[in-house]
């Protein structure tokens, strides 16, 4: 596997420390042999951690580290990852304005890149920020074209996505049994993946478990979760 492959796929695992040191070897010998696809990779993937480790402030500062070192190679494929992961931040930190902005040039650029599936995982992030800012028709819009667009092309790595979105819908709809029971089936499809949450993903499931704990009671809750457990995600939707 490439070092690409391997250290993604360790994020996604949540193995942080391995991703750090595989980071930190690839910017070494990337710089070392003039490999600008390698270290924007690597640098891109510690922004990636420090998101996870809370460091948004952190995060910003190594992703625009990475964009710089891909805009001057002149190679557009090269701002995809970092263009992503600041525009990740932005929304994080509660900047939904600037973040949609973020967003939509991201996904000019992976249009430009002709990158369907990337377009359509910004579109899920720019719902995400509609949601925030309590647009909920063109949320609930956003967050089927891009549901509809995974199960039609079998994007099966973006399916805890989506299962994501449906659990942070019903539960800004007030339909907190819903939001617990689409929490059981996400937590499953992350499972089947052996994978664990996007720092920005765990954030807003968090939220909402916190939020359906709190209207439904601890019993109801795990009522509703016990539920979801027995679904599919496409059975979910």
């Amino acid at each position: 596997m490439s070092f690409s492959n391997d250290v993604r796929s360790a994020f996604r695992r949540g193995e942080t420390d391995a991703v750090v040191r595989m980071s930190e070897a690839e910017i070494a010998r990337a710089r070392a042999a003039g490999d600008p696809a390698g270290e924007v990779e690597a640098v891109y993937s510690l922004a990636r951690v420090a998101i996870r480790r809370g460091d948004l402030a952190g995060s910003a500062d190594l992703a625009r580290q990475a964009l710089a070192v891909a805009v001057a190679s002149g190679d557009r494929r090269l701002e995809e990852r970092p263009r992503h992961v600041l525009a990740g931040v932005t929304r994080m930190s509660g900047d939904l304005l600037g973040a949609e902005v973020l967003y939509r040039e991201s996904m000019a650029l992976n249009e430009e890149l002709g990158q369907p599936a990337a377009v359509n995982s910004e579109l899920h992030n720019l719902a995400f920020c509609e949601l925030g800012l309590g647009r909920l028709d063109s949320a609930r819009a956003m967050f089927t074209t891009s549901r509809e667009a995974v199960f039609a092309n079998g994007w099966d790595d973006f399916v805890p996505y989506v299962c994501v979105a449906g659990a942070a819908l019903a539960s800004a709809e007030g339909d907190q049994a819903r939001a617990a029971l689409l929490l059981a089936v996400t937590d499953a499809a992350f499972a089947a993946l052996g994978q664990v949450p996007d720092p920005d993903d765990s954030a807003e499931l968090a939220a909402v478990r916190a939020a359906a704990v709190s209207a439904l009671g601890e019993a109801d809750f795990a009522s509703a979760y016990a539920k979801g457990q027995a679904l599919s995600p496409r059975d979910a939707f």
